[in-house]
């Protein structure tokens, strides 16, 4: 497994690789020692082509999140709302597949969210932290002072999702 710098501070993509073989492929997903975090629960997530999810952060107890794709291709972003970050407001994306073999480890103080690019996505994330309900937030997804280009304009999203707040009404009160 290999660890990938980015210009985030504390975020990075790891390459893994698939060993195949006449029965299928085998991949290890996640070794602690070289993603020096502590996952504390699992979760996987199943969705459809164009289901946005996102973009979701925990205003208590933020959550790091190790995320690798184990079935189709999804548009990753993770949105840097850490106040005092020198990429505050900016984000980052990839895209993450079955195939590349590519995972990402988003540190606390990201918000995330993905799209499902192909009929059936299957993604599972580690986290850092445990869910906590009551501090779950959201920021729109086509919110236009982020400007993600998002690879579809007319994502399906969840009825929570659609109620989700601009950027600068979590962080910036004043112009909101």
């Amino acid at each position: 497994m290999k660890k990938i710098k980015t210009k985030f501070k504390d975020l990075f993509i790891y390459n893994s690789k698939n060993h195949v073989d006449r029965r299928g492929y085998f991949r290890e997903l996640v070794l602690e020692k070289i993603i020096k975090s502590k996952l504390k629960f699992y979760v996987v997530s199943k969705s459809k082509k164009n289901v946005l999810r996102g973009l979701h952060f925990q205003n208590k107890n933020p959550q790091g999140k190790f995320l690798s794709v184990l079935k189709g291709e999804i548009f990753d972003v993770a949105l840097d709302c850490r106040p005092n970050s020198k990429t505050f407001g900016k984000h980052f994306k990839i895209i993450l597949n079955d195939k590349n073999c590519k995972s990402i480890f988003i540190p606390p103080g990201f918000a995330h969210g993905f799209l499902g690019l192909k009929k059936e996505n299957i993604v599972m994330y580690g986290c850092t932290e445990y869910r906590n309900k009551m501090s779950e937030s959201g920021i729109l997804w086509n919110d236009p002072y982020l400007k993600i280009k998002w690879p579809v304009k007319n994502p399906i999203l969840s009825a929570k999702d659609k109620k989700n707040k601009s950027f600068k009404y979590f962080f910036n009160r004043n112009e909101s």
